[in-house]
């Protein structure tokens, strides 16, 4: 079993996770990381305005469109879009946010963090932390 860093087993405790970018593309992170949760067995939902299923998983237009309890967020989308995914987090009542490599934004990370949100940012991408087969 793998050893995570505290952040990191903190935001896996939750036990359930969206991906917003999910992505019907293969060859994109937002599938790899969703791929990721599934080859691990974790439930997971996508993010996506444009699509509805990917992977099997349910694809939702936004995070307060997703039903049921606030979930732990891996974002992975432009660092454009990291204000309106936040505004979105908070608003779905997310409680954990990770921002994968290169999805980063500063001011973005800020205000998560100072709405009482967990963020983990600028460190490990779940990828590497959970470990991901890329079939």
């Amino acid at each position: 079993m793998r050893q995570h860093d505290p952040d990191v087993a903190a935001f896996l405790a939750v036990g359930s996770f969206a991906v917003v970018g999910a992505s019907a593309d293969r060859g994109k992170y937002g599938n790899k990381v969703l791929r990721c949760y599934q080859q691990h067995g974790l439930p997971v939902v996508g993010v996506h305005p444009k699509l509805t299923s990917c992977e099997g998983a349910p694809v939702h237009p936004s995070l307060a469109a997703v039903p049921g309890a606030p979930r732990a967020v891996s974002i992975v989308a432009p660092p454009a879009a990291a204000a309106a995914i936040v505004q979105d987090a908070l608003a779905a009542g997310c409680k954990q946010l990770w921002f994968q490599p290169g999805a980063e934004e500063p001011a973005a990370i800020a205000t998560a963090r100072a709405a009482g949100l967990s963020v983990i940012a600028d460190g490990p991408c779940v990828l590497v932390a959970l470990g991901f087969r890329d079939v």
